[in-house]
């Protein structure tokens, strides 16, 4: 986020590269860099000759490179926007030329998304050479509702921490879709506004009381009665509330409950950075270590990957109201 902040910061001081190659697997950051460059580099009376967004599965690289080469017409620069550059990957090494000896008054914006280029090749070693590289590296799960705090405390908004783990449960790590949510969020939400579990159920559609990270709570604290409750509505409501998700976080909670237990050190602060969980959660944690000791949490693993062998349809089939029960009986038994 520091790079995407200094990128903008120097094109507005009119510090502008030639080349600016943005790849990565999070697709989030190179949008925003290209539409920043589209909407801030030329005036509106500019873009009509000097600007044009070409679009990898129309274009062959010869052809962007030809036109990177024009130069503009009554103005300084000229802007040639690639998008959907990935779908040109065969043949993108082609672009190592024109790295190495650009047009000064065009800024050439490539596109590459969803992946990175061969780093032993000899393109990405033009581009770090001309520093006109930007990787956008995917968040880890543990990393996003901090990177929400972050983007609504630029945007005069805040978030509680249930608020933004319920969107990170709700919409896994794909940055565009949390941003599309928060910006709704913020038409009709004045500035200030701190976002609660109530204001993100009655606005997105997302349960503060039935989802994945209630249940893990209730598992975690041995509440029967409210994990049945929880599993009750996920078998009501089986499309936002699909099983692979509930195996994959219980399994993920169950793994870091095991890693707790081989800790020495069990103090909020040491705990968080061992488990890179938000110290908020550290309780969760302690509380479950007293109720699953170390033999039965392994095996408790070892129950979830049998649900989600089972889950996909292998040696049996069941519902997922029937594995969902199942699985509630062998984690609380």
């Amino acid at each position: 986020m520091e790079e995407v902040k200094q990128i903008v910061t120097d094109i507005r001081k009119g510090d502008i590269r030639p080349i600016y190659f943005l790849m990565g697997e999070e697709p989030y950051y190179i949008d925003k860099i290209a539409e920043y460059i589209e909407s801030n580099v030329l005036s509106e009376e500019e873009k009509g000759f000097n600007q044009m967004v070409l679009y990898g599965r129309d274009v062959s690289v010869e052809e962007v490179v030809s036109n990177a080469k024009r130069f503009p017409m009554m103005a300084e620069r000229q802007v040639v926007i690639l998008k959907e550059a990935q779908e040109l990957s065969r043949t993108i090494e082609k672009f190592e030329g024109y790295i190495e000896n650009p047009q000064p008054t065009t800024v050439l914006v490539i596109c590459y998304k969803y992946k990175t280029i061969d780093k032993r090749k000899k393109l990405y070693k033009a581009l770090k050479k001309a520093d006109a590289l930007f990787e956008s590296k995917k968040l880890y799960e543990n990393q996003v509702p901090d990177w929400i705090r972050r983007v609504l405390a630029g945007k005069n908004y805040s978030i509680s921490v249930k608020a933004s783990q319920m969107l990170v449960e709700f919409l896994g790590t794909d940055l565009g879709r949390i941003n599309n949510e928060l910006e709704k969020l913020q038409i009709i939400l004045p500035g200030g506004t701190e976002i609660t579990p109530e204001i993100i159920e009655e606005n997105i559609g997302i349960s503060k009381d039935y989802n994945n990270f209630e249940l893990r709570k209730a598992v975690g604290d041995r509440d029967f009665l409210k994990a049945t409750r929880i599993i009750s509505y996920f078998t009501q409501n089986p499309k936002d509330n699909p099983l692979v998700v509930t195996v994959s976080l219980l399994h993920n909670f169950f793994s870091q409950l095991l890693q707790y237990h081989g800790l020495t050190d069990h103090s909020k602060k040491s705990v968080a950075a061992a488990l890179k969980i938000n110290p908020y959660f550290v309780g969760e944690y302690q509380a479950a270590a007293r109720n699953y000791p170390m033999k039965k949490v392994s095996m408790i693993i070892s129950h979830l990957r049998e649900i989600d062998v089972k889950g996909k349809g292998v040696g049996a089939n069941l519902t997922q109201a029937d594995l969902l029960k199942e699985l509630l009986v062998k984690i609380m038994a």
